[in-house]
């Protein structure tokens, strides 16, 4: 099949949902397919919004001739008018890839009520739906109304494969200081960096360190906050900003990390999760969002409310002085990421779930026009009786 891939900005960015489109991409031309993909220029809301009134959007999409367009869900500003023009052509299948919606970003209530609005135009302008979890499935469910074709398929946690040994991991957790805690994502509101520090603030500082993996560019005023305050609350010698890292170096840092610490992140999945737990780091997320689909309650981490900021201290207290819980902890994380799907297996259901979309689409064609045959046939011979 001939395959659109809609995104905004550059598939080598580095966030769990670019990085969940570019392996889908590879794993589809790996299979035979032909991708293409339309990156469209981001900016402001207003200006995303606009791009999407652009007749030369349209004629793109239109004269690409693709069998199917795979739209990333946050596109949608720029999509839903341009997709109700494709669907009165019977232009391409739309199938929406959806890693969260926006409108249910932590923000205020009357911002994501107006969100919601253009959200829900193009949710119900899309003939099929890919989701990376249960909890974005259900989100989608609550927006709009729909029985058209979907399927969830879960990022995977093997990118760097699996490549620490229990006794390695058991021999860490051991390890005597401070526990070193790992907060991988860009430094973006939702990810929840500012509560992070104002909650470690309370903790004594001999009892953790944290590194910052992620990009600051993405929302520089955003990041600049979380530099002053780390200056402002004296933390300046227990954080450390990394930026985003190369995959050697991000390897590094988590083979010696003691814990994933992003206890106030909305998540439509969070494949950070994954990857930490396939190097025997335990988790601290969100009850909020998809986390708790990765993480087990005192199993292989822990889950806080997004306003519990006192909750934080009682659990990195008690695992810096238990390192036999710290090690369990670690190995059955390990064993989380071990039992779960690969990316293979992902990219093999998306491929499946868009070639039954397809041939679904052509039978309902053929059936359509053997009806539309048989109507002009009998009109035929009336005229002639």
């Amino acid at each position: 099949m001939r395959i659109g891939l809609i995104i905004y900005g550059n598939l080598n960015t580095l966030t769990g949902g670019y990085l969940y489109d570019r392996i889908m991409v590879e794993g589809l031309i790996k299979r035979g397919h032909e991708v293409e993909v339309i990156s469209l220029e981001s900016g402001s809301y207003l200006r995303r919004l606009l791009l999407g009134f652009s007749s030369g959007l349209y004629r793109r999409l239109l004269a690409g001739k693709f069998d199917i367009i795979i739209e990333d869900e946050l596109c949608h500003p720029s999509l839903f008018f341009v997709n109700k023009r494709l669907r009165r052509q019977a232009g391409p299948l739309l199938v929406a890839l959806v890693h969260h919606a926006l409108c249910k970003e932590p923000r205020h209530r009357w911002h994501n009520m107006l969100l919601s609005v253009v959200e829900r135009w193009y949710l119900a302008s899309v003939d099929g739906f890919i989701y990376n979890s249960q909890s974005t499935q259900r989100t989608v469910a609550s927006l709009v109304d729909h029985e058209r074709p979907q399927v969830i398929v879960y990022p995977a946690g093997d990118r760097f494969g699996s490549p620490l040994s229990e006794e390695f991991i058991g021999k860490r957790a051991q390890r005597s200081g401070a526990l070193e805690l790992l907060f991988l994502g860009n430094v973006i509101p939702r990810k929840g960096l500012l509560p992070l520090l104002r909650a470690l603030a309370e903790v004594e500082r001999d009892v953790w360190h944290l590194s910052i993996v992620g990009g600051l560019e993405f929302d520089s005023i955003h990041a600049a906050r979380a530099q002053q305050l780390v200056k402002q609350l004296g933390l300046s010698d227990s954080v450390r900003f990394l930026g985003p890292l190369e995959d050697d170096r991000l390897v590094e840092i988590l083979r010696t990390s003691h814990i994933f610490c992003m206890p106030y992140a909305y998540e439509g999945f969070g494949i950070a999760i994954l990857e930490a737990m396939a190097f025997g780091l335990p988790a601290i997320g969100c009850r909020d969002g998809a986390a708790f689909e990765t993480i087990s309650q005192g199993i292989n981490g822990f889950l806080l409310a997004p306003d519990d900021l006192g909750g934080l201290r009682p659990l990195l207290v008690k695992l810096h002085g238990d390192r036999e819980e710290l090690k369990q902890l670690a190995l059955a994380a390990r064993a989380t990421c071990l039992n779960r799907s690969n990316w293979q297996d992902s990219t093999v259901a998306i491929d499946e779930f868009l070639q039954n979309m397809k041939r679904l689409d052509n039978q309902k064609k053929n059936t359509t026009a053997v009806k539309n045959a048989r109507t002009t046939g009998r009109g035929d011979s009336d005229v002639q009786r």
